[in-house]
């Protein structure tokens, strides 16, 4: 998937958990999701496209072992040390839907065994058509049904957070007290 694809899903899945708790849809958390949203590309595209230190381009920023032991330092770090437990939930909120987004085509495609690299390194990663690099990843784009409805969601996901910064209401929640922005 591509990047503003993760963004737009990280983003709508965020708010609609902030929403059915009341919290503020704007602020670090909402950052900390979209943020963590890029995390797993962030790590793995350039170690192991550019200096070829992991064996692919989803391999350990996108193996849910990693993921376990970044959200558990994470948690302990912003949300017991700094007292912000809504960015550390947004940013795995981010994270966590990034993981999802890069399933769906095996799951919809029932290629279960291209998931394998969610385990890695206890699982073998799965063999990827695609040169590892970034000139071929970009070259490989295609106008394909997943791709357009990444746009689509895009869309959405900026039309809601129009939406939400005009809106007199949302901007009313967010001026609330500082306990409801941590």
């Amino acid at each position: 998937m591509w990047p503003w694809t993760h963004a737009a899903v990280g983003y709508l899945l965020y708010i609609a958990y902030a929403r059915r708790l009341g919290r503020p849809l704007r602020g670090l958390p909402v950052l900390a999701a979209v943020l963590g949203t890029q995390a797993p590309d962030l790590l793995d595209k350039p170690l192991a496209w550019t200096v070829a230190v992991l064996p692919a381009g989803r391999s350990l920023g996108h193996s849910l072992l990693f993921g376990a032991v970044v959200a558990g330092l994470c948690w302990s770090v912003v949300a017991v040390r700094l007292g912000r437990p809504a960015v550390a939930l947004g940013g795995a909120f981010g994270y966590l839907s990034h993981l999802l987004v890069d399933g769906l085509g095996a799951v919809l495609a029932g290629q279960w065994a291209d998931l394998s690299y969610l385990g890695w390194p206890l699982l073998p990663l799965p063999a990827y058509d695609t040169e590892p690099s970034f000139a071929a990843h970009f070259l490989a784009f295609e106008f394909d049904t997943l791709t357009l409805f990444g746009f689509a969601l895009t869309a959405v996901a900026v039309l809601t957070w129009l939406w939400t910064v005009t809106h007199p209401t949302h901007r009313d929640t967010d001026r609330g007290s500082r306990t409801l922005r941590r």
